[in-house]
């Protein structure tokens, strides 16, 4: 065997990949200048065979990457073709290629293109004779120098160390250690068979004295026996007379519980009567609190009414005489048209005279004055003007303003007339406006004259009978509110009595979340969601367990971001079943009279079917026990009884008295029932309100 071929990449000073000739089996020298390579050409042949590059931290690896111009190198190898005619490699093949390749994480081996370990490596040099023991297989640099000049002693130390001689002085050291151990130990042994001859021959002076005891301890226990037997004797007979009082006693005991029993129904019954008769003698304090409010609004109205009769009276008085003096006042005033009308009548005709000679005296007197401006204008114009055209334009322009005046008084006659006719439009609006209120005041003498209080009363005596009947509602349903109220407080305090500490904490601190963060797609836990006939509380019970308080949410995200908050807030644990992880499985149920599946009884909305499958679907309800363990054993389902007894699909069975009053399903109910009935009995609460809202604002 010889190393045929190196080939070289990013080691060192090499940076590109580097394969030299096939080597000689013989001698093979290489020579070259200072700084070609040579020492790092003999490194890389160390660094696959030699333990020198065994155990390389990260800096070392990186020291024996190429470091250059350029882009860095982040992984070299070294790979070694070798010869392996002779087989000295235990690899059936003719040639052999180990490489080992290095980078800032890595240190890997490969033969021939396979990953193998580095123990593996090792072991297999170690077969073809490159032994760690003895290095020498590669001689460094000096090492010849060396061994001229070392002393003899030395040098035969370095020839049995080459030769493997050492290795045999050293396992003949240990070997002397090892025999000189064995004979300490041997000499210790020795001690402890000594010790042990010892010990037998106590044991045997022990067991004689054993023999001794045990004779005489059949004989103690033959005597101890027949004074057992007789004290057995005596204590049965005593037993039997003891039996006798106590079944006197137990009679006279059972009688007293029963009589007890009978006081304690008694004692429930007349605590029953009593609260009812309080609630019922709070309902009449209410009533008679309301009766007492209710008569002293009836007084107050009643003294309204009667001030308002007195004003109204007093106003019709007052209308009344009013009515008197205006019938007065028009009679005078109509006797005093007529006079002026009579007056007016005999007077017109001697006006009409006088205006008329007014008039002709106006116009004659107006004919003249004209006539007189003429003559003077006429005698005017003569001395005024030059010539015609001065005249003319002097007349034109004359023309123009009494053209300019006319159009003036024109406009002016215009706007008179139309605030004539709109005086003449509100005269009218007027005249009307005056014979409607006279119209009004007629219809109000009449229906005042006319008696109409006697509706009017029907009408508030309706009203109050009406009222009265809705304040008896209102009481009775505000008593009956405050008893589902009491029932509910109770029903969720034994709810909570029953509810592991940590879950009634943890659901409490989920709906605060919920209601702080406004977190949506929590719908509550199980116990909330189900509705079931009450026969099957108990079975329903016993097989969810404290599942009933798993909380069913929308998304797994939502039950992350809740279990955060609970586990910062300290708030409780609570198991989520969240609805996008839960697959429900199907499952094959036996058809018998004898068996039902647990989940058909339950009613619950369909979109929460996989988280009710999950708690529910693989457990049946059973006739019986023995059923129950038959269905159990054959169809590999969990079983249960009506009365809470349990059978395991893996064997276990679980049964015995079930407390009915301490269920958890009874409980929600109560709470469930009475929630809907106080919602429902509220709202008509309000209806009743707004009723006698509207009666009071009539």
């Amino acid at each position: 065997m010889f190393i045929k071929q190196v080939i070289i990449e990013g080691f060192k000073s090499y940076r590109e990949q580097i394969a030299t000739e096939p080597f000689s089996p013989k001698v093979n020298c290489v020579v070259g200048a200072n700084g070609s390579g040579k020492t790092n050409f003999f490194h890389a042949i160390r660094f696959v065979l030699s333990d020198l590059f065994q155990n390389l931290r990260s800096e070392d690896r990186h020291a024996l990457l190429h470091e250059g111009a350029g882009h860095q190198v982040l992984s070299a190898f070294v790979e070694i073709v070798f010869d392996n005619c002779d087989n000295r490699i235990p690899v059936d093949k003719e040639e052999v290629r180990l490489r080992r390749t290095i980078g800032l994480k890595k240190d890997e081996y490969f033969l021939d293109g396979k990953h193998i370990t580095k123990t593996e490596v090792m072991n297999l040099l170690e077969s073809a004779g490159f032994s760690r023991s003895n290095p020498y297989y590669v001689v460094q640099q000096g090492k010849i120098a060396s061994l001229t000049l070392m002393k003899d002693s030395e040098r035969l130390d370095l020839l049995k160390e080459i030769g493997g001689t050492r290795v045999y002085e050293e396992r003949r050291r240990e070997s002397l250690k090892i025999m000189q151990e064995t004979g300490n130990k041997r000499k210790q042994i020795i001690q402890v068979v000594q010790y042990l001859d010892e010990r037998l021959k106590e044991l045997d002076e022990e067991k004689e004295e054993l023999r001794k005891y045990q004779q005489l301890d059949k004989q103690r226990k033959s005597l101890e026996y027949t004074i057992y037997d007789k004290e057995l004797q005596d204590a049965r007979r005593k037993l039997e007379e003891v039996e006798e009082a106590r079944k006197k006693v137990s009679e006279k005991s059972a009688e007293m519980y029963n009589a007890v029993l009978d006081s304690h129904e008694r004692f429930k019954d007349l605590d029953k009567m009593s609260k009812d008769l309080t609630k019922e003698l709070q309902s009449l304090n209410k009533e008679k609190e309301t009766l007492e409010i209710q008569q002293a609004e009836a007084i107050k109205k009643q003294t309204a009414l009667e001030l308002d009769v007195k004003d109204l009276e007093e106003r019709m008085s007052g209308n009344m005489q009013a009515k008197d003096d205006a019938v007065k006042q028009l009679h005078m005033l109509q006797k005093e048209i007529q006079e002026s009308t009579e007056e007016l009548n005999r007077i017109k005709p001697l006006y009409d005279n006088q205006l008329k000679e007014e008039e002709n005296i106006t116009k004659g007197i107006m004919e003249r004055e004209k006539q007189l401006s003429i003559l003077y204008q006429k005698q005017g114009r003569a001395t005024q003007f030059h010539d015609k055209d001065a005249r003319d334009r002097w007349l034109q322009k004359e023309i123009d303003d009494l053209k300019q005046v006319l159009l003036s008084n024109s406009t002016q006659e215009q706007i008179l007339q139309e605030e004539i006719v709109g005086l003449n439009e509100e005269l009218e609006r007027l005249d009307g406006s005056i014979e409607r209120r006279k119209a009004e005041i007629k219809e109000l003498e009449s229906s005042i004259s006319q008696s109409r209080f006697n509706p009017l009363k029907a009408e508030r005596d309706k009203l109050q009978d009406e009222r009265k009947s809705l304040w008896e509602k209102e009481s009775k349903l505000s008593a009956e509110i405050d008893k589902l109220k009491a029932e509910v407080e109770k029903a969720e305090k034994s709810l909570d009595h029953a509810t592991p500490g940590d879950v009634r904490r943890g659901l409490n601190s989920i709906r605060r979340i919920c209601r702080e963060y406004n977190i949506g797609g929590v719908f509550g836990p199980i116990i909330e969601l189900l509705k079931c006939d009450e026969k099957f509380f108990t079975a329903v019970e016993v097989t969810a367990g404290n599942s009933l308080f798993h909380v069913v949410v929308e998304k797994d995200e939502i039950s992350t971001q809740i279990i955060r908050h609970l586990n910062s807030l300290k708030g409780g644990r609570v198991t989520f079943i969240p609805l996008n992880r839960v697959k429900s499985s199907h499952v094959t149920y036996p058809q018998s009279s004898d068996v039902i599946p647990l989940l058909k009884k339950l009613n619950f909305s369909p979109k929460f079917a996989p988280a009710f499958a999950q708690v529910f679907g693989r457990t049946v309800i059973c006739r019986d026990i023995d059923v129950a363990t038959r269905v159990a054993r054959t169809d590999g389902l969990d079983c249960i009884t009506l009365e809470g007894d349990q059978v395991s699909k893996k064997g276990g069975m679980t049964g015995g008295f079930y407390d009915y009053r301490r269920s958890k399903l009874k409980f929600m109910n109560i709470i469930m029932q009475n929630t809907m009935s106080i919602n429902k009995k509220e709202e008509e609460l309000k209806g009743i309100g707004s009723e006698l809202q509207n009666i009071l604002f009539l």
